[in-house]
């Protein structure tokens, strides 16, 4: 008979992104993931090849100061860690599980489909876990807000308040 008061295993799940700029579909993803997990990493990529509209170091504070509600709210932990190498050897190195990829929308799937399959392909032991961003937050994409953002329009509902303010900060200055 097995020992049921035994320990399992901290459940750690890894969300990666570029978060240029944190989204509401972002918040929504990590809230959502954090009620799975015991743990939560929140992976910034540095990725300089989508030319950022802020610095590693900004995207990392932002995502921090946002989701304090969410960590407090939980009881958990969530940590926000930038990252510059491959996924999985990331994933492996902070203790995840599991990765967590949030979907907007079938146009998603097609990409996010391959690297699953690339991924476990090399690490079969950490899952890759689709979460469908809610209904309000699923058009919402980093890329569209800077866009809206930098041609004057509004994008209040779509990025978290401290984000807001930061995003037309840059945008002015």
């Amino acid at each position: 008979m097995a020992n049921k008061t035994a320990q399992r295993p901290q459940r750690i799940g890894l969300y990666p992104g570029t978060f240029d700029p944190v989204t509401n579909g972002h918040i929504d993803v990590i809230a959502r993931a954090a009620r799975l997990l015991d743990k939560l990493v929140v992976g910034v990529a540095i990725n300089t090849g989508k030319g950022p509209l802020f610095s590693l170091e900004e995207r990392v504070e932002l995502v921090t100061a946002e989701i304090q509600p969410i960590a407090a709210r939980n009881g958990m932990v969530i940590e926000v860690v930038p990252f510059d190498t491959l996924l999985i050897n990331f994933a492996r190195s902070v203790g995840a599980s599991m990765i967590v990829r949030g979907l907007r929308a079938v146009s998603d799937f097609d990409y996010e489909f391959q690297m699953a399959g690339m991924n476990y392909r090399m690490a079969p032991d950490i899952e890759t876990v689709f979460l469908m961003a809610s209904e309000t937050h699923q058009f919402i994409a980093s890329r569209l807000v800077k866009e809206v953002a930098m041609l004057g329009g509004d994008i209040t509902s779509f990025v978290p308040a401290l984000t807001h303010e930061r995003v037309l900060k840059r945008l002015r200055g």
